[in-house]
């Protein structure tokens, strides 16, 4: 976790600083750990860029250059519009604790945005391969089961991780899901990921730890976690032949396209993603409309480049 006693010389940070940033650590307990090890790892970062200047005398200009100093070091604009909001909270919490800071520097602010990438998928034969993965023991049981799930019902890596076990309703083939802003959805659950589900649930109940509340654990009874989920997905997709890197919001993505292309119920699609904004589903029409202009520029006879004599 990056945060130091108070008393601890840090390289390059002032001890008062660090001592802020230990009671903001403190502040933070009951978040969940990938958020509050985020704010702790962004406010660090701008404790070092402050050098030996008090956290609490910084202005606007300042943070704006800190801004621009990370983005010339290529950090992208999601980068740092998380690592903006990190501050803006750190500055929320020294304004109720410091009497002398009257203004949270972050409040106009604006990160910088880099060029928006569209989504990466996999084709519907990669996904199949991907998932049909080989249960010879609990883990790859349990591992099938989430693949399965994640593909079927386009569930974010948080939620995946964080499911419990009241949450699934397997007779009804549906999942419900507490998304980003606490909103719950209903999201329908295939064949393939109720049979690998229903298989997992009979393994589990064998495990140590079995009475505990998360769908998905490990050995030991304890939730896995979401970087142990990115860990095993990357070595699975190796294992099964994938040409390139995979990673979870790939199999999001990879759902959504999929579905979006066979459908071709946006509404719908925004729905089971969880998106407040149909603005954030439309890229998903990108994908297809790339997947379209590949055929065509394959079979059109006047789509093909003619060659430079």
């Amino acid at each position: 976790m990056p945060k130091a006693p108070p008393d601890t010389a840090v390289p390059g940070v002032a001890r008062g600083n660090a001592a802020l940033l230990d009671a903001f650590a403190k502040h933070l307990t009951g978040r969940p750990e990938h958020t509050r090890g985020a704010y702790l790892r962004d406010t660090w970062a701008l404790a070092r860029l402050a050098g030996a200047a008090p956290l609490g005398t910084l202005t606007a200009p300042q943070l704006r250059r800190f801004l621009a100093t990370l983005h010339g070091r290529g950090l992208a604009g999601r980068s740092l519009a998380r690592m903006l909001s990190s501050w803006r909270s750190f500055y929320g919490f020294l304004l109720e604790r410091d009497a002398t800071v009257k203004e949270n520097p972050c409040a106009g602010l604006k990160a910088p945005r880099s060029p928006k990438k569209l989504p990466s998928a996999l084709s519907p034969d990669e996904a199949v391969r991907l998932v049909q993965i080989e249960a010879r023991d609990p883990l790859a049981v349990r591992d099938r089961a989430w693949l399965e799930l994640a593909y079927s019902s386009g569930l974010r890596l948080s939620e995946l991780a964080g499911l419990d076990v009241d949450r699934l309703d397997l007779d009804n083939g549906e999942v419900r899901v507490w998304g980003k802003g606490a909103k719950e959805r209903i999201v329908p659950v295939g064949t393939a990921a109720r049979e690998a589900l229903s298989a997992w649930l009979a393994v589990r109940a064998t495990l140590k730890g079995a009475n505990t509340k998360a769908l998905f654990v490990g050995r030991s009874g304890a939730r896995i976690t979401p970087r142990a989920i990115e860990r095993r997905l990357a070595e699975w997709a190796v294992k099964q032949g994938l040409p390139r890197h995979v990673h979870p919001h790939m199999l999001r993505h990879s759902f959504a396209s999929h579905v979006l292309q066979s459908s071709g119920d946006l509404r719908a699609v925004q729905e089971m993603l969880g998106h407040a904004s149909i603005a954030s589903t439309q890229v998903y029409t990108h994908l297809d409309f790339q997947a379209l202009a590949k055929v065509y520029d394959a079979a059109h006879p006047r789509a093909k480049k003619s060659r430079v004599r």
